[in-house]
């Protein structure tokens, strides 16, 4: 089997965030194999894809074109952005599909559509916010005061943690075992940008050591939350972040109501052969 890694939301390689791809020509094989495969590869997700005979459709009626699993080293996941984004940057460039690709998931149709300047905007349903008082002991597990701390919906399960400024988010050298347990999925903490002249509007991270990533570069999910909070906050629909401690990547954000847009770009870096 073609085992492909992509590094999704950059335009560059050995930036953004890497996700393995493996694509099927028939059914998947059983779930063991896959994690298994997943804990090898090693990333925060690895995607697997199959074809689909046009009979799966989501809630508006459309139809699927492929089937599309996410695992973590550890687990499968409800949803991933950028190892969707890095799908169908694989169908893309391989010849495999054109335009508009929608992905049947454990979270409903998921559409990707790409562009001719070689971006990609997935449309993901949007997170809802419900504010919380901050909970005993975040505080001295991420090493930062909250501002606010918000719960998201279920199909991401994150607290939203947000922080005073971007230094203090780009500082964090969180307490992974302290974190662990503290939301469904993980802690996504956010700032504002200190220059937005630089080309974003905000800025993120990533933590799950519920799931085995201690930080994930770029997780396109969170941004399904991080764009209804900024954009409450900023006044605009259509907003940039930038997320990731060493390893970082933009997002470009536009809400739409109960769903948000998410695009940008993705690079092949490494593309062989599965042998076992």
């Amino acid at each position: 089997m073609r085992i492909r890694i992509v590094d999704a939301f950059t335009d560059r390689p050995f930036a953004g965030n890497p996700a393995g791809v493996m694509l099927f020509d028939g059914p998947f094989p059983d779930d063991d194999r896959l994690q298994a495969v997943a804990a090898e590869v090693n990333l925060s997700e690895t995607a697997f894809a199959r074809p689909l005979d046009g009979t799966h459709r989501g809630g508006e009626g459309e139809e699927a074109d492929w089937a599309l699993r996410w695992f973590t080293p550890s687990t499968e996941v409800d949803m991933c952005g950028h190892a969707t984004l890095a799908t169908a940057h694989i169908l893309h460039t391989t010849g495999a599909a054109t335009g508009t690709v929608c992905f049947a998931t454990r979270c409903g149709v998921l559409t990707t559509t790409a562009h001719e300047d070689g971006s990609l905007t997935l449309d993901f349903p949007t997170s809802s916010l419900t504010p919380l008082a901050v909970p005993d002991g975040l505080a001295e597990a991420l090493g930062a005061a909250p501002l606010s701390v918000h719960d998201t919906s279920d199909h991401i399960g994150d607290l939203l943690v947000e922080l005073s400024d971007e230094r203090t988010v780009h500082a964090l050298t969180p307490d992974w075992h302290a974190l662990a347990g503290r939301s469904r999925r993980g802690v996504i903490v956010t700032a504002p940008a200190a220059d937005p002249a630089l080309g974003y509007d905000f800025v993120s991270r990533g933590f799950f050591p519920n799931v085995g990533i201690d930080e994930d570069p770029v997780t396109g999910s969170a941004h399904t939350a991080l764009a209804p909070f900024w954009a409450a906050r900023l006044g605009r629909t259509e907003l940039t972040g930038l997320q990731g401690g060493a390893r970082r990547g933009r997002v470009r954000t536009a809400l739409r109501g109960d769903r948000t847009l998410l695009t940008g770009r993705a690079v092949t870096v490494i593309d062989g052969e599965f042998l076992v």
